[in-house]
């Protein structure tokens, strides 16, 4: 098979070396709050009574609270935390906030081709919403409208950009550029860059001020947050729903389940997503000299289109986070710490890493960490209501959710109204998808499809038997 350009351009041993030298296991985002924006929230004790209760504390639940002090005035709202606000995924991923619904126009066209239209457009309202909620809440998340670059690295790859260029200018979708290879590397000047696709909408956002700001509004229009603890049941009765945890409970009339990748309070959903690691590094600031080396003046998010793919972007003080590539899978669908130590991916995204930038030679990384991403077989949110329709869940984000979770908030909020709308309407909202299967069946599936991913990837693209029957069953497993 043909080798990719991370493996015919391999860094020194030694570069990589000095640069992974002292990096600290630890969340960059989450280290770069304002004390002010950290407050230490107390757990839940004894017995509350509220109108909704949501159980979660990232980005959906957030944003779910949030928007629920809008539709009902007066209401009162509780939120209830395992860890910290924003602690998993929401204070940990790249800060990529992308229109996009359905994971991609590709992965939405395959599924939903007749309702891509109203998806886009739902999706570009909820991505102008979140840049508008900056100056209505008053929150600074650190929001660049910069777009995203999707670079194509190996010659099969200009084959899918030359597809992506002619449907943009069928859709009459202008805000989509095709840049050759000069042009690329003007934007960022990258020797594996053969061409690339601009995508101007796009933006991008601090991930963990994002979650923090969303928390310190609601509060403002008298959201309660418990953080610390975590919840053990969910009763249902005749009058409504009581969530417990060790230390309380709270009583509400309809309660919405935003956990994300953490097992859901519902068997019905438990094996509806898988918790895949995914893993980061970032470096230490640029100087003017190493920034006028790489250009990157547009500071747009960038996504390499191969299935084992690299994110990376650049932070409001000039650090580059790179990410991405390995997509670890663990037995048993277990959330674990230890299983965010993982040496040989953050090397390997620092080889990947002095391949893409070989004129940053001698950067070092401050910080490498890592999370679990929440994946569906649609690649994409699913939704639904239980107990009777007083409790509402959204999850499966699949590693693209820092916008579309406004959305899920939206949808989660009519679904508890009984509201009939175009988002109540879409078929991604009212179908569910298929389950990944029990172990062992899940390990076996999803560690041959990435072995198959990465084979693709050394074969020109080409999807063997085991992918395309894949596609042909609308299952899928993000790389």
């Amino acid at each position: 098979m043909a080798s990719t350009v991370f493996e015919r351009n391999r860094p020194a041993e030694s570069v990589v070396e000095h640069a992974l030298q002292g990096t600290a296991h630890s969340v960059f985002w989450r280290d770069d709050l304002p004390a002010a924006l950290t407050p230490d929230r107390p757990p839940l004790r004894g017995a509350h009574d509220a109108d909704l209760v949501v159980v979660g504390g990232g980005y959906s639940g957030l944003w779910t609270a949030l928007l629920a002090t809008e539709r009902m005035p007066g209401a009162r709202i509780a939120v209830i935390e395992a860890q910290r606000v924003g602690w998993a995924a929401s204070g940990r991923n790249g800060g990529f906030c992308e229109a996009s619904l359905t994971h991609g126009h590709q992965n939405g066209m395959s599924r939903w081709p007749d309702e891509m239209p109203l998806l886009e457009r739902l999706g570009h309202e909820n991505l102008d919403a979140i840049e508008a909620a900056g100056a209505k809440y008053g929150m600074d998340f650190q929001f660049e409208r910069t777009g995203v670059l999707s670079p194509a690295l190996e010659q099969h790859e200009l084959t899918w950009l030359h597809e992506m260029r002619d449907e943009a200018i069928a859709d009459g979708d202008d805000h989509i550029v095709f840049l050759d290879q000069d042009a690329a590397r003007a934007q960022v000047n990258s020797p594996t860059y053969l061409g690339a696709i601009w995508d101007k909408k796009e933006g991008m956002l601090h991930p963990a001020r994002f979650a923090a700001e969303l928390a310190r509004v609601a509060e403002e229009r008298g959201v309660v947050i418990f953080e610390r603890s975590r919840v053990s049941g969910l009763d249902t009765s005749s009058d409504g729903v009581e969530v417990v945890t060790d230390g309380g409970r709270v009583r509400a009339r309809q309660a919405v389940l935003a956990t994300n990748v953490f097992p859901s309070l519902l068997k019905r959903n438990r094996l509806m997503t898988v918790p895949v690691y995914d893993y980061v590094l970032m470096t230490e600031p640029l100087s003017d000299a190493q920034m006028a080396e790489i250009g990157w003046q547009g500071r747009q998010g960038i996504g390499d289109m191969a299935n084992q793919f690299h994110y990376y972007r650049l932070t409001k003080d000039n650090r580059i986070l790179f990410g991405g590539y390995d997509a670890i899978y663990h037995y048993g669908r277990k959330v674990r710490t230890e299983y965010e130590n993982r040496p040989q991916s953050w090397r390997r995204l620092a080889e990947h890493f002095f391949t893409t930038f070989p004129q940053l030679e001698g950067l070092r990384f401050t910080h490498q960490w890592a999370g679990a991403i929440d994946t569906s077989t649609q690649f994409t949110a699913f939704f639904g209501t239980a107990r009777g329709g007083r409790v509402a869940y959204a999850a499966g984000f699949t590693g693209l959710g820092v916008a579309s979770t406004r959305f899920a908030a939206e949808v989660m909020l009519d679904l508890l109204g009984g509201v009939e709308n175009e988002r109540t309407g879409l078929r991604m909202v009212r179908r569910r998808p298929l389950p990944f299967p029990p172990e062992p069946a899940a390990a076996i599936g999803i560690n041959l499809t990435r072995r198959s991913l990465d084979k693709a990837d050394h074969n020109e693209g080409r999807r063997d038997l085991l992918l395309r029957t894949l596609d042909a069953l609308g299952l899928g497993f993000d790389s």
